[in-house]
């Protein structure tokens, strides 16, 4: 698959108009005589590989490539304002799962008849469903290896993963540290979903990790996937410790269930630059009270602390002037079944444990 090239950096000495010949100062996107575009080149190949990805059925691809061509172009222009709609619409085709996606869908109908016929169709269905476990994990285990090559993410992991020995012992400070990693490539997975370029996670021993993101969400909806996606992704990695301890009965296992359900459930207070303040920005009032409901109701049946801080802050949030008045229904039904999700995980005994 093509890629977009790489954002430009600025230019580091002054140059010549390809058009007119007048010096064009470093930065510049225009030039100010002729008002010619600087990088006139990357952009047509940019529209070039958008074109690629829309025949394809690509959005994530489109969304890349346009977002890179945004920065290439003066912020005053109609082309720059034209590229803004077209992405925040795509977005919003990723955001929304009723709206139509972009694109060539492929079809053959061939194909529908062959598989329409009573136990045929079960197992052609049952085998279909295998192949798309697999490609997953194969590509988020590809992503997840990625992540790993960085050498700001390796070694930073490397620093906590010492500090966190120290305290608990290198078994536990290692699940803890990969428990941390997994939440972060969630974000980072949904960014990449989107078309926006961030960094390598980095992290902090004691305070946990973090990235950072190279260009803005189009969408407070975009804004509410890339926040949720990193407590997913951390969800998954509890739930896979769960099924672990179940099979064996190591504590270990239950310990690493107990203690990444209460990171991800941690990142979903809405408040500051937390997941859930992310995700709140999408969600209207009345959605607002409702994910305040849920976690009072996780309160009442398990006693879980954080759930407190959740409850108090979700409401503090619907009495304020929601940005995003017509909500977002996928943003609140997943931020709600995480911390009930979350919250039932961490009531799960851990050996050893009072």
């Amino acid at each position: 698959m093509s890629q977009p090239p790489p954002i430009p950096g600025p230019a580091l000495a002054e140059s010549r108009c390809a058009e007119c010949g007048a010096a064009i100062p470093p930065g510049a996107l225009s030039c100010h005589a002729c008002h010619a575009l600087v990088h006139a080149a990357q952009l047509k190949t940019l529209a070039h590989t958008a074109r690629e990805a829309a025949g394809r059925g690509d959005v994530s691809g489109q969304l890349e490539a346009w977002r890179v061509a945004q920065t290439l172009l003066p912020p005053e222009s109609s082309q720059f304002q034209a590229i803004g709609e077209r992405v925040r619409t795509l977005s919003r085709s990723l955001s929304d799962p009723s709206a139509p996606t972009p694109g060539p869908a492929p079809a053959n109908g061939d194909a529908k008849k062959a598989w329409s016929g009573g136990a045929i169709a079960g197992a052609a269905l049952l085998v279909w469903k295998f192949k798309a476990i697999g490609v997953f994990v194969l590509t988020k285990g590809k992503l997840l290896l990625l992540g790993l090559s960085k050498g700001t993410t390796f070694f930073s992991m490397l620093a906590s993963l010492g500090v966190y020995w120290a305290i608990w012992g290198w078994k536990f400070a290692l699940g803890f540290v990969i428990s941390i990693y997994i939440h972060e490539m969630g974000h980072i997975a949904a960014m990449r979903r989107f078309g926006l370029a961030s960094t390598a996670p980095m992290f902090i021993p004691g305070f946990g990790a973090l990235i950072r993101m190279k260009q803005h969400p189009a969408t407070v909806q975009e804004e509410a996937r890339i926040g949720l996606g990193g407590p997913i992704w951390g969800f998954g990695a509890a739930v896979a410790c769960f099924l672990v301890y179940i099979a064996t009965e190591e504590p270990y296992w239950a310990a690493l269930t107990h203690t990444g359900a209460m990171i991800n459930l941690f990142n979903l207070m809405p408040v500051w630059q937390l997941d859930g303040g992310h995700a709140f920005k999408a969600l209207n009032r009345t959605e607002r009270w409702i994910a305040t409901g849920v976690a009072g109701a996780m309160l009442f049946l398990t006693g879980e602390g954080f759930l407190v801080l959740i409850a108090i802050l979700g409401g503090v949030q619907a009495f304020r002037q929601a940005p995003n008045p017509e909500g977002d229904r996928t943003a609140l039904i997943q931020f709600a079944g995480l911390v009930a999700a979350l919250a039932l995980l961490m009531k799960m005994p851990v050996p050893g444990m009072p």
